[in-house]
């Protein structure tokens, strides 16, 4: 039967009937449901050298060490490291130059009886592709989104199979590895939002691609990148830290997008509830920007992954259209204060009534959603003659009116939305949802961000000039945009 063909049980069947695969299955925190469907499966004697599950924390720091958090990256690592050096240890000799070894395992926050845990876990495992040859891994992380914790469980054992199955059969071809993944399972009950392929034989597959493939497959609507651009989970890296993030095409970084994001976050960190040293700082792309020219090109993305990294930022790519859902899923992560920036293009559009058609309470349900649990816009300025050319350009000057200030700029106090939302930009500014960047460089204002791209491709007189310097050598050194 063809891969597409095999259900989760002939998955497991597959795999025990191949004497060349054998190992470990360790699980905690949803059951044993991995390892139970090889064993359902039959012909598990010829698969599984040993399952277990150390539930009690003890037990498990005295197995694997200590970890500050039991359902995190660490932890399944410390998993994995210490099965799979287990069957090296007790069973290379007998077997090694004949079997593909593999320790799977997951750690797993499944639904609480009271129902108000966040339900996700870290899965991965640590195989061989060939007999006597080095180990791979393949991580991930997963979210459950099932009501039930009998559901949540059944979810987790077919998302193991899928993935060991992935393993042995699916690699050479990246993009059918990820959509098995939710075979016999389907979008609606996991989101897979962060996936890693480590090992010799994957040096040629880039993990912020396959990351992205997440999101154009549907399994995730966000994934995360550091500032050295290593693929990372949200929960993770927003731990305890309050969040700034500005969105953007990014093609490339410009100097108004730093002026933008610097200004305002001198301005975040002043805030009482807020510790400079606990902030994280994200340039957000969405699925939109990435598709602006029909399908995506994977190196026009990496190129503004690098080109923001270079300024020394974190990446957030999103399927996230609407600002309101940006909020929340950022909500679900961070406790602390959170920051969106934004230029005053940008803040005119989430005024536009029609974006939020679908939603029962309109545009009222969307900005309970946007400015809940401390959520601050900081708008910076922009030059009326700017404003308007991109609001014609893009055909979105209908729901807004401009008088620039004294010095031709719109502002937060001049920009006049619709007039049947007047009273609710008041509530949101006299409330503190709405926070005007108090410092810019008027010079930065002069660039264009769509004129600017075509100045790069073509190495125009000048081009340099609306770049901060790091991008400039970035582009220079990695020859990006160049003709494009």
């Amino acid at each position: 039967m063809s891969n597409e063909e095999l259900s989760v049980e002939r998955k497991a069947l597959r795999i025990n009937l191949d004497s060349s695969k054998y190992g470990t299955f360790a699980e905690i925190g949803a059951g044993q449901e991995v390892a139970r469907h090889f064993f359902q499966a039959g012909g598990a004697a010829g698969t599984v050298a040993k399952t277990m599950s150390a539930y009690d924390m003890k037990f498990s720091d005295a197995i694997y060490g200590e970890a500050g958090r039991y359902v995190s990256r660490m932890r399944l690592v410390q998993m994995m490291a210490h099965e799979y050096g287990l069957l090296e240890k007790r069973l290379l000799e007998v077997r090694g130059s004949e079997t593909n070894f593999f320790a799977f395992a997951n750690t797993v926050s499944a639904l609480n009886y009271q129902k108000t845990n966040e339900c996700h876990g870290w899965m991965g495992v640590r195989f061989q592709l060939a007999p006597s040859e080095a180990f791979h891994d393949i991580i991930l992380h997963v979210r459950m989104l099932d009501q039930e914790n009998r559901l949540q469980q059944e979810a987790i054992g077919i998302l193991g199979v899928n993935l060991l199955y992935g393993s042995f059969h699916l690699t050479e071809n990246p993009n059918d590895f990820i959509c098995s993944l939710i075979d016999d399972i389907g979008k609606e009950r996991v989101e897979v939002d962060m996936l890693e392929f480590n090992g010799p034989q994957f040096d040629e597959i880039d993990n912020r691609i396959l990351c992205l493939k997440l999101v154009e497959n549907g399994l995730s609507d966000a994934i995360m990148f550091d500032r050295k651009g290593f693929v990372v989970q949200a929960a993770e890296k927003l731990y305890k830290n309050a969040c700034l993030i500005e969105r953007g095409s990014f093609r490339p970084v410009t100097q108004v997008n730093l002026d933008m994001l610097e200004n305002a976050k001198s301005q975040f960190v002043t805030r009482e509830d807020v510790e400079e040293e606990n902030v994280e700082v994200f340039m957000e792309l969405t699925l939109g920007n990435l598709l602006t020219e029909g399908d995506i090109d994977h190196n026009d993305f990496l190129a503004r992954i690098e080109v923001i990294n270079a300024c020394g930022y974190g990446v957030l790519v999103s399927n996230y259209f609407e600002y309101f859902r940006l909020s929340a899923f950022l909500r679900r992560h961070v406790t602390k204060p959170i920051g969106l920036v934004m230029g005053l293009n940008n803040l005119a559009d989430i005024f536009k009534e029609e974006y939020y058609s679908k939603l029962d309470g309109g545009i009222l349900e969307a900005f309970g959603i946007l400015f809940k649990d401390n959520v601050k816009i900081y708008a910076y300025p922009i030059e009326q003659e700017n404003f308007e050319r991109y609001r014609k350009q893009i055909g979105r000057g209908d729901n807004v009116e401009t008088i620039g200030d004294e010095d031709g700029l719109v502002t937060i106090d001049n920009l006049l939305v619709a007039q049947n939302l007047r009273n609710l930009y008041k509530y949101v500014r006299e409330n503190g949802f709405l926070v005007s960047i108090e410092s810019w460089n008027r010079e930065n204002m002069q660039f264009f961000s769509r004129d600017i791209l075509d100045q790069v491709r073509s190495r125009a007189d000048g081009w340099k000039k609306s770049l901060p310097v790091s991008v400039v050598e970035m582009i220079e050194t990695k020859k990006l945009w160049s003709g494009t």
